[in-house]
């Protein structure tokens, strides 16, 4: 079956789709990859902005842990492979045209690569006339 994500769109709650069929139906960029943001599925916090492709998305439903794509790497990386901050996926949803996704996700331990929580501790400051970023979060102490 050829799927349109415009059926989905007028889908029926309780609508049944193959992640086969869905997968083929992602609009994927130029580079075969899908924006993925993953939230902290307890605390509804946004944690990270990534890519995955068909193959991390399928990594990811059968591993049960988040399997991204580094664009500047060219390859598949486990988050958390070398730090031990793994997310333990609890949910996959995608927006209404399957543009993106969205990972609820377990995190253990700091969830952006400069060890703070998450990855959006850069604020802009629209009250300022300068529009000024303001670093919200403190870096880790080093030992």
């Amino acid at each position: 079956m050829s799927l349109d994500i415009g059926q989905l769109e007028q889908a029926k709650a309780g609508t049944t789709v193959a992640l086969a069929d869905l997968l083929q139906a992602i609009p994927f960029n130029d580079q075969g990859l899908v924006p993925v943001i993953a939230q902290d599925a307890t605390t509804q916090q946004v944690l990270m902005l990534a890519w995955m492709d068909s193959t991390a998305i399928q990594r990811t439903v059968d591993e049960g842990y988040a399997c991204y794509y580094s664009r500047s790497r060219a390859s598949y990386w486990r988050k958390g492979e070398t730090s031990g901050h793994v997310q333990r996926v609890r949910k996959i949803q995608f927006d209404c045209d399957a543009d993106a996704l969205l990972l609820q996700v377990d995190q253990t331990g700091a969830a952006c690569h400069t060890n703070r929580d998450h990855c959006f501790y850069l604020e802009l400051d629209l009250e300022s006339d300068a529009c000024t970023v303001r670093v919200t979060q403190d870096p880790p102490q080093t030992k």
